[in-house]
């Protein structure tokens, strides 16, 4: 608990007056104010979150975070619960989907083994098991609180040992049969929003076996009544490993001032989780994509994170991630590759001037 409670404590929100500095520099190139909409965005947040007026990424990597879940004994999953383990060999050797995008985007894979129902040893994998997957939580406990400390804080160290390795652009990404059920089940306990905006057919369920989900997660969330103001008893008794864990991530990016990229519904249900952990954490994560999951919708109305993009994409595994990182890269460059008025004898003062009119206030501001 002491890593997780010193990491809460490092955790402010983006510095204001910096992401204020870098708009006046975003709208002295030489454009319309606005013009480049989210790109915009991301180059301002990303000067909050360092602190820094021109930014640059050097290294960028996807933590794939592994687990299996025991509410796969419950029948709400398409496919062997084999495939978790078969995934690490795969994303380790570069053949899951995650794989052919993050080599387009020239980032790395990180591939964490922090619940696999069997015992992994590949070299690619990093060890981190805290247990061999979690409980059926339709019956019990996903697992003890303690675990699900542990696995938060799992989260938080591999993170760190990648910023300590100059990594300063993380996404997040997850393999597991059955995950979608347990991120459902925390968004329900969350939210107790309808059961229909937030369970999804996952990897392709019949009707049949999508009243059954429907059915589990109301039955998981009813039976152990978690604390929707406590994360961690939700996360322990409705949640899952990999969704502790990049919970986890999250909240090390925020601490150490790193932008950090969300993928799909599991993702989000993690950043969610991080967010109600501590709420500044929402400056320094940037959302890709949602999901065709129905939870998503609501995900994004709770935490007010506005997707960039709609690909009807719910694979996981950090395929959004990946998908967005160079457009966070080229946004970066808007400020150091543009030309700017100064083309046409204006200062930074008087195109301020405009620029405030079309903004009001700058968008800074507002949060």
């Amino acid at each position: 608990m002491k890593i997780l409670e010193q990491t809460l404590g490092h955790i402010r929100a983006a510095d204001r007056d910096i992401m204020a500095k870098a708009q006046r520099e975003i709208d002295y190139c030489l454009k319309p104010p606005g013009s480049l909409g989210k790109l915009e965005d991301i180059a301002r947040q990303v000067a909050g979150i360092t602190g820094k007026l021109n930014n640059t990424i050097d290294k960028k990597a996807i933590i794939v975070m592994m687990a299996d879940n025991g509410v796969y004994g419950e029948g709400v999953a398409m496919y062997p619960q084999d495939v978790t383990r078969i995934g690490a060999d795969f994303v380790t050797s570069g053949r899951m989907g995650v794989n052919f995008l993050a080599n387009h985007a020239g980032a790395d894979i990180i591939a964490v083994d922090i619940g696999i129902q069997v015992d992994v040893d590949l070299p690619r994998v990093v060890s981190r098991k805290i247990r061999y997957g979690t409980a059926n939580f339709r019956r019990q406990p996903a697992m003890e609180r303690e675990e699900a400390v542990k696995a938060v804080e799992t989260g938080i160290e591999i993170a760190g040992q990648a910023i300590d390795d100059g990594y300063n652009l993380l996404g997040t990404g997850e393999i597991g049969i059955g995950n979608t059920t347990a991120s459902s089940a925390v968004l329900y306990a969350f939210t107790g929003a309808a059961i229909d905006r937030v369970v999804g057919r996952g990897a392709g369920l019949s009707d049949e076996s999508y009243a059954a989900k429907k059915k589990v997660v109301q039955d998981a969330v009813d039976l152990h009544q978690p604390d929707r103001d406590d994360p961690l008893d939700v996360l322990s008794k409705v949640g899952s490993l990999d969704i502790a864990g990049m919970a986890g991530i999250y909240l090390a990016c925020a601490a150490r001032k790193i932008p950090v990229v969300a993928d799909g519904l599991i993702s989000n249900v993690a950043a969610l989780t991080a967010l109600r952990l501590k709420p500044e954490v929402i400056d320094y994560i940037i959302p890709s994509h949602i999901s065709f999951e129905p939870g998503a919708k609501l995900l994004k109305e709770i935490t007010g994170l506005e997707p960039m993009l709609d690909m009807n994409m719910r694979l996981g595994e950090g395929t959004g991630c990946a998908l967005v990182f160079p457009i966070i890269e080229a946004a970066l460059k808007m400020t150091t590759e543009m030309g700017t008025f100064a083309a046409l004898g204006k200062t930074r003062d008087e195109i301020g001037s405009s620029a405030m009119a079309y903004h009001g206030k700058h968008p800074d501001e507002k949060t």
